[in-house]
């Protein structure tokens, strides 16, 4: 555990934050999701950044915690936004925003209160 990966972490972490403020602003229903394109757009971009983070992620750090998180299936997922974002289905995107979203921020908190207790970051 590095203060770099540690960083970028607490930026994954700002991003799922993001993502689910906007689904309580907007609502946690689907049709909602798929029908307003600003919503849609705002989550996208924070599943998009997250992937983006964890690409920067130390080899090291994402083979030590592979059993938690699917770090290769976010690097997939970012380069669908990047490259294929039309092609997405809707469907993909809420089911990440809604089921695996929180389950990295709590990662995340696990993370950050670790490299807290051993003195990584203050």
């Amino acid at each position: 555990m590095n203060k770099r990966d540690i960083h970028r972490i607490m930026d994954i972490k700002l991003y799922c934050e993001e993502a689910g403020a906007t689904i309580e602003r907007f609502g946690k229903d689907f049709n909602i999701f798929k029908n307003d394109r600003d919503f849609l757009k705002s989550v996208s971009m924070s599943v998009y950044q997250i992937g983006e983070m964890s690409i920067r992620l130390s080899g090291e750090f994402k083979d030590s915690t592979k059993e938690k998180i699917p770090w290769n299936a976010m690097r997939a997922m970012r380069n669908l936004f990047a490259h294929e974002y039309s092609d997405m289905r809707k469907e993909n995107i809420w089911d990440v925003a809604i089921k695996e979203l929180p389950k990295l921020l709590l990662f995340c908190d696990e993370v950050i209160e670790e490299a807290k207790s051993k003195g990584v970051i203050e």
